[in-house]
């Protein structure tokens, strides 16, 4: 069963979208390092005021300056555009800036045995960064922002304003790609809160500027950066700075913006001032390489939590293979992008969840997912972050190749299991 094995090493859960969660989860390519998440940690959280710290990018000036290439730009010039460039800088981080929160958890370690006996848990503290997505107190952050066995949750707005005993909405598994937690300011005390605006992370593009907020090393609120988009479609294993607790990240954006312990959570804003992604790790190995959450793969879930008060994450119900030139070959396909749903005997349990929305709509074994609502399936867009951005009950169509033909079929999508 060598190939079996082979086969296996390559199945993606499509979590929560999988049926069964006892599959092996993708194995990382090749030379590929463990990426730092950077929030967890003893942080002690400062009583500053919250200060902004803007690392100029000439990328922004790069364009403009092209356009005269008949001569040298004077000083004077160059003074004009790097002054623009700040001002812009500055007016997003007043504009966002308001809607950053610093998250401040309490929780409890787990128990340990040691050479003088048994130690019981203790108590520790972390910190990290969030954003308002609604008026009435619903914040986004990472899920590893808020770890298990947290007994204390607290907010501090950008004007210094803290609010105590804050209600953790829920957060998705530690099996799901997709890091988010969402909390609750249980009484605003009559404070008027700004919700962030919500970009539309299909149109960002390589080489576009962006800048990053959050609360830099847990001790600096609304510390800002400035960078453009490296790369997208980024898939990577994060852990925290021991290289344990690793959890399988897909479809980031990677940015050359700080991100900096703290900073998990916050967001990642256009020059419009619109919230395109989520940062949630930094290259433990490299300078200035983070990566960000695109705010698309979030919408299902951020809708319904508006909406619904909490956490539901669309379901299908199916285990694939992303569908690579190797995978291609290795399983004889005729295709070199999609999502492949490979047989049970294959991999060693069901691929097609019994009673889930797949088997209902008719899906079956060995079908190639090509594309979702017209969107292509491929690296820089896997099946499990397009379909984050559709809700519970949506009517999706998929484009099926069944035996060398092609088919349309139409699935409502399900609420995932929660085990």
């Amino acid at each position: 069963m060598t190939d079996a094995n082979d086969k296996d090493e390559n199945i993606i859960r499509e979590v929560p979208v999988v049926a069964d969660r006892s599959s092996m989860p993708a194995s990382p390519q090749s030379g590929q390092d463990i990426q730092k998440r950077p929030s967890k940690g003893k942080l002690r959280f400062l009583s500053a005021a919250a200060i902004i710290i803007v690392s100029a990018c000439a990328g922004f000036a790069g364009g403009w300056l092209g356009t005269n290439n008949s001569k040298k730009p004077s000083v004077e010039t160059q003074q004009v555009v790097l002054k623009s460039q700040g001002e812009l800088i500055s007016n997003i981080a007043s504009e966002v800036g308001s809607s950053v929160v610093s998250v401040e958890v309490t929780s409890q370690s787990a128990p340990v045995s040691s050479f003088f006996g048994f130690q019981g848990a203790r108590e520790q503290q972390s910190a990290g960064t969030g954003f308002i997505i609604d008026k009435s107190g619903l914040i986004v952050t990472n899920r590893h922002v808020i770890p298990d066995g947290s007994t204390k949750i607290d907010i501090t707005l950008s004007d210094g304003t803290k609010f105590e005993d804050v209600q953790l909405v829920g957060r998705t598994s530690s099996t799901d790609p997709l890091d988010v937690a969402f909390l609750k300011i249980r009484d605003t005390k009559g404070k008027e809160l700004k919700p962030v605006r919500l970009g539309d992370s299909s149109k960002v593009k390589i080489g576009e500027a962006v800048v990053a907020i959050g609360n830099a090393l847990g001790q600096f609120q609304n510390t800002v950066t400035s960078g453009i988009i490296s790369g997208h479609g980024r898939n990577v294993l994060a852990g925290d700075e021991s290289g344990d607790n690793t959890e399988s990240l897909q479809n980031l954006f990677q940015t050359d913006a700080a991100i900096n312990q703290g900073n998990s959570g916050g967001p990642l804003v256009n020059l419009d001032g619109e919230v395109i992604g989520i940062n949630t790790a930094v290259a433990g190995n490299a300078e200035n390489i983070g990566f960000s959450i695109p705010i698309n793969d979030a919408r299902g879930v951020i809708n319904s939590v508006i909406t619904k008060g909490k956490l539901e994450r669309p379901f299908l119900g199916v285990v694939f293979v992303p569908i690579t030139a190797d995978i291609a070959k290795q399983y004889d396909l005729s295709v070199s992008q999609g999502a492949y749903i490979p047989s049970s005997v294959s991999i060693g349990s069901e691929t097609i969840r019994k009673g889930g929305p797949a088997e209902k709509a008719g899906l079956k074994e060995r079908d190639i997912l090509a594309k979702l609502n017209n969107e292509s399936i491929d690296e820089k867009h896997s099946l499990t972050s397009l379909l984050g951005k559709y809700n519970v009950g949506d009517k999706v169509k998929l484009d099926v190749i069944r035996d060398g033909k092609n088919q349309v079929i139409e699935v409502t999508l399900g609420v995932a299991p929660e085990n």
